[in-house]
């Protein structure tokens, strides 16, 4: 680590006061402007080079500190909200008496997600004035104790109740991590990041078909199968909300696991990404940028179009399965192949696009296996004789979630500026969570076992989904070639590399002092623009 203007060693004496500035109350005219708190730290005006031993070293660090939390509560969270698929394979539905012929139990699925579209609004402010890391953990913690109290819920009005507090209380979890990933790391480490945590999806579903397996086979005189299900995931929530709360970092700047000079290297790393890490300052003009930006809108189309096949499939997936002429021990063994296909798309998917620097190819073949397996449960009848067949087509549907963290990941790293970040994952949010909502409404146990009407809308969804991407590209060149002539009418080079792409063994050949000379590119990266009125802002397709 050195300043660019004079080399110095990685030994460079840093003081105690220039650490501890960004804890100082800001200056009435900074305070105007609503800096990174990042620029804090590094005074503004210190410019340092990160060897790639260095940045190896320092996201070495991060990982074993910061993921092993995203993914522990993440899986949890995942675990939390599929409990009701698990519980309706063992007898909630008639337990809970619950009308098989009407929508009573789709509802169940779809009010988590209406207490999550209700609360992103007000998560987005949170997420921008609260320090991240005890928020998370109280978040966790609150959760859990709701899903503890939904085993005294023994009919459809106190599931409704319970439910809804659970999806209000998990509404911050997924957004919050995005927010998380992008303050620590760059952008070419930011896509493997979030499809690591989203892969707890596909953990879930195998190892909670294996928890479910085992804790209904558990006979209570006092509680049914599903009541055991849900108190045992509560107390589990609750246990891991405490070294949640007491080891997660609030940013980089606040972080106990990093000493000073460490501090900067994690903060200045960031500096290509051009995004910041964050300012705890609301801004309004940020918001109304990002309800105007067309970017937001093609990203909310895509959450949207993506969260209803996923709402349907994975409330009814078990019911699905157990149409397939299976008993309910079957069906949850045989829903677990589910999980690892998930895995294995959501990783691989997130792999091929850091690999080729790309997201828009990698969704479109994500959408390809899930049409085909949508087709194959469309044509083939139900008889046991096909039964090899229909699970065949249910598994290649499962390839979807490997699609939402590249479009999260493809948001988050075309957009600057922190309020404006945060405001545009709460609408993505609420897309996905209007998805999730309407998606089990499609199907419903009265059109067992053939579920013709969801499997037909989302035959269209997967193919919207591919069309929406191809306009994100077009609208994605018009930008970059916009900000290309903004740089040249300032006085710098059109051509700017993207060093925020480039992996740990790229940047031994690249100078990572190039585009510093180009005119004081990334001068901005930590002044809190937003990635319109930033013009050294690369976009990413």
């Amino acid at each position: 680590m050195a300043k660019t203007d004079p080399p110095s060693p990685i030994e460079h004496d840093i003081s105690k006061n220039e650490i501890d500035t960004f804890e100082a109350v800001q200056k009435p005219g900074e305070e105007k402007r609503g800096r990174d708190k990042a620029a804090e730290l590094l005074n503004a005006n210190e410019r340092i080079v990160v060897t790639p031993e260095d940045n190896k070293r320092i996201l070495r660090k991060i990982d074993l500190t910061i993921l092993p939390i995203l993914l522990a509560v993440y899986c949890l969270q995942s675990l939390d909200k599929t409990t009701l698929s698990y519980a309706s394979v063992f007898g909630l539905i008639e337990d809970a008496n619950l009308n098989p012929k009407s929508d009573q139990f789709s509802w169940l699925g779809s009010i988590v997600y209406i207490a999550q579209l209700v609360m992103q609004p007000l998560v987005a402010v949170l997420l921008v004035k609260l320090p991240i890391g005890k928020f998370i953990g109280v978040m966790v913690f609150v959760w859990g104790a709701i899903l503890c109290c939904m085993t005294a819920a023994t009919n459809w009005g106190g599931l409704m109740a319970t439910r809804f507090l659970l999806g209000a209380f998990e509404a911050a979890v997924a957004p919050a991590f995005i927010a998380v990933v992008q303050m620590w790391y760059r952008r070419s480490e930011q896509t493997n990041r979030n499809a690591a945590w989203y892969a707890m999806l596909g953990v879930v579903n195998i190892l909670g078909s294996l928890l479910t397996y085992g804790l209904g086979h558990i006979v209570s005189d006092k509680l049914h199968s599903y009541q055991i299900i849900f108190l045992f995931c509560g107390l589990l929530t609750v246990v891991v909300a405490i070294p949640v709360y007491i080891f997660m970092p609030d940013s980089a700047m606040e972080a106990k696991f990093l000493n000073h000079d460490e501090k900067l290297i994690a903060i200045e790393r960031l500096r290509m990404n051009q995004m910041g890490v964050a300012s705890r300052v609301w801004k309004w003009e940020h918001v109304k940028e990002a309800f105007l930006d067309p970017k937001t809108w093609l990203w909310f189309s895509m959450l949207t179009a993506v969260s209803i096949p996923s709402g349907g499939i994975s409330t009814f997936g078990p019911l699905i399965i157990k149409a397939f002429g299976f008993g309910k021990f079957q069906t949850i063994l045989f829903n677990m192949p589910f999980g690892l296909v998930q895995m294995i798309a959501t990783l691989g998917g997130a792999a091929l696009a850091t690999k080729f620097k790309k997201k828009s190819p990698i969704l479109i073949l994500l959408c390809i296996p899930p049409i085909i397996g949508i087709i194959i449960l469309m044509v083939v009848g139900r008889e046991k004789s096909h039964r090899a067949v229909l699970l065949a087509g249910y598994y290649m549907t499962s390839f979807y979630p490997g699609i939402s963290p590249l479009i999260y990941s493809w948001s988050g790293q075309n957009t600057g500026g922190d309020t404006k970040r945060k405001v545009t994952t709460a609408i993505l949010f609420v897309g996905a969570s209007a998805g999730n909502i309407l998606g089990p409404h499609l199907f419903t146990p009265a059109e067992a076992p053939l579920y013709s009407r969801g499997l037909r809308a989302n035959l269209a969804l997967f193919v919207t989904i591919m069309v929406l991407v191809l306009l994100a590209v077009a609208w994605i060149t018009v930008l970059n070639r916009k900000h290309a002539a903004m740089r040249t009418q300032m006085g710098k080079a059109a051509h700017v590399v993207d060093l925020s792409m480039e992996t740990n063994r790229q940047m031994k050949d690249a100078d990572e002092t190039a585009n510093a000379e180009l005119g004081g590119v990334g001068d901005k990266a930590f002044d809190d623009e937003t990635d319109l009125k930033n013009e050294d802002f690369i976009y990413l397709y």
